[in-house]
């Protein structure tokens, strides 16, 4: 029997037995595009974290001041003491202390009430430098971000997000006047978009020269929140944290042990976002396996059905001259053209599922080429594993025996 023969032969069998061939294509169907759609969507939040904590800023390094303990000697979260000051920032903004470091901007914040045309809102206040702008990697849409004169003196100006500025009623917010927490300040600039990010509604905010929150908010003091770090470049991040570290280990007179204060590099958040969802992909890839094994159970099933049930056809072969490797062959191809078929259509719903799926979950897709070209090779691996056993079966039974069973 030729190979022409058996692939026509072969594909006379799966049409014969319509619904049963279809059954078994849809185990596969189904497991490979569960492969290829779980692989995408462990990508997909793989990258749409990534970019997340790009969108905060570029090469940058966040500086937090440690934890408070309470006279009752219980100790809060990090980020609850006072530790870090003005003066940190000032220093870590000179470059004989920090030479890999290229631009710091302190941040202090609060939750305040702004008021505009009439209308009331709660949103993140934020006192800072003007080099907030070039930190976080962020523009204007409208207008202009405040300067360093505007900055050392105090002035009542007011750069806005475009969410706060439409939960406000503002639609062209720049030269308008809005009341934050009672203090009443000139909107001089509208941020561009950055959407939402790890840190929550990066639109949703009121930047103000550190000096007027200062004034308006904390009495004056010179304690802030954190400390945004741009490194020089990508590769001199480690550098820039070494500096940072160290300068602020012997201005505050404290060791690695007791530091009070904590420095965390974007790397560090890239990569613990990325070893969680990498885990979780682990996960539904097991499960998608487990729905491969599924649909190679149900192939082997089917041949073995399918050897039972052409047992007289295959003494009649024989009894013909077909070798039990002919018979072989033809089981074989049967199930690999099942396996083969499951995955092609399995692919194609993978492919469509990464279309489709976005516009329902809020969440990207990403389609792997080798997790696609490894699910057809793993379909035709298991079509030809699942139809091994039937066809060794059928390439062993006796002729006399095949004819005169019933």
């Amino acid at each position: 029997m030729t190979w022409v023969e058996t692939l026509r032969t072969a594909f006379d069998a799966i049409r014969t037995r319509r619904m049963r061939s279809a059954l078994t294509v849809l185990g596969i169907l189904i497991g490979i595009a569960a492969v290829i759609l779980t692989v995408g969507l462990g990508q997909g939040a793989q990258q749409q974290v990534a970019s997340q904590i790009d969108a905060l800023g570029s090469n940058l390094l966040v500086v937090t001041p440690g934890s408070a303990t309470a006279t009752s000697g219980i100790r809060s979260g990090r980020g609850s003491a006072t530790t870090l000051t003005s003066s940190d920032a000032a220093m870590l903004a000179d470059p004989a202390v920090a030479p890999d470091i290229a631009a710091v901007a302190p941040v202090t914040s609060s939750q305040q009430v702004v008021v505009g045309n009439g209308t009331t809102w709660t949103t993140s206040i934020v006192g800072t430098t003007p080099a907030w702008l070039q930190v976080r990697a962020r523009s204007t849409a409208d207008g202009r971000f405040f300067t360093q004169t505007e900055l050392s003196g105090s002035a009542p100006v007011a750069v806005i997000g475009s969410t706060t500025a439409a939960e406000v009623g503002l639609r062209n917010p720049v030269g308008q006047t809005v009341t934050v927490g009672g203090l009443s300040v000139t909107v001089i600039g509208e941020l561009n978009t950055a959407g939402t990010t790890l840190g929550g509604d990066q639109d949703d905010q009121v930047v103000l020269p550190a000096t007027t929150y200062a004034d308006a908010f904390s009495g004056g003091t010179t304690a802030i929140s954190s400390i945004y770090l741009e490194g020089r470049s990508q590769a001199d991040l480690s550098a820039a944290y070494q500096e940072a570290t160290n300068a602020l280990l012997t201005a505050h007179g404290v060791t690695a042990q007791t530091a009070d204060f904590q420095v965390n590099s974007q790397a560090s958040l890239v990569q613990t976002a990325t070893t969680t969802a990498h885990i979780l992909t682990v996960l539904l890839e097991g499960i998608a396996g487990i729905s491969l094994l599924v649909g190679g159970i149900g192939v082997m099933n089917i041949m073995l059905v399918s050897v039972t049930e052409r047992v007289r056809e295959i003494g009649l072969r024989k009894a013909l001259g077909a070798t039990p490797g002919a018979i072989l062959r033809q089981f074989l191809v049967e199930a690999s053209v099942l396996g083969l078929v499951g995955g092609l259509l399995g692919l194609a719903v993978g492919l469509v599922g990464a279309v489709v799926l976005p516009r329902f979950i809020s969440q990207p897709v990403t389609i792997s080429t080798p997790a696609a070209v490894g699910a057809l090779v793993v379909s035709l691996v298991i079509g030809v594993a699942a139809g091994a056993y039937p066809a060794n079966r059928a390439a062993r039974l006796a002729p006399i025996d095949a004819l005169r069973s019933e």
